[in-house]
């Protein structure tokens, strides 16, 4: 018995590796998918550049579990530097509602030079295709 339970959390943990969250990305009627994997320390994760406005980061971490969970920053990619001006923070594990993943529909309006930028994410496993 004790050797199917070993078994059992064995297989879980490999199945938390295979998770990934996929973000759908609309700016300016392009859209995009994003996709993150579990990481050990959120500083080794860099900002995708969306358009010329914008600047999208997803964080996921697993381990250690008083840190799990999914954070997800939206940034103006202004001249003087980066200015954030959108934070999501999720508990892991979490699972997805039933329209539009984890986070549902969301909207982020850079002030400066009047962009609109739209997602929503989704817990994958696998990866995206």
């Amino acid at each position: 018995m004790r050797w199917l339970t070993i078994f059992g959390l064995l297989c879980l943990n490999g199945l938390s590796h295979a998770e990934s969250v996929l973000c759908h990305i609309d700016y300016g009627g392009e859209a995009r998918l994003i996709e993150a994997r579990p990481v050990n320390s959120p500083y080794t994760v860099k900002p995708e550049t969306i358009g010329s406005n914008f600047l999208f980061r997803i964080v996921f971490q697993t381990q250690p579990v008083d840190l799990a969970g999914i954070r997800i920053y939206t940034y103006a990619d202004h001249d003087s530097g980066p200015a954030i001006i959108h934070q999501a923070n999720y508990a892991f594990p979490l699972t997805n509602a039933a329209v539009n993943g984890f986070t549902g529909q969301q909207s982020v309006y850079e002030p400066i030079r009047d962009g609109e930028l739209q997602y929503w994410c989704e817990l994958k496993t696998g990866a995206a295709k």
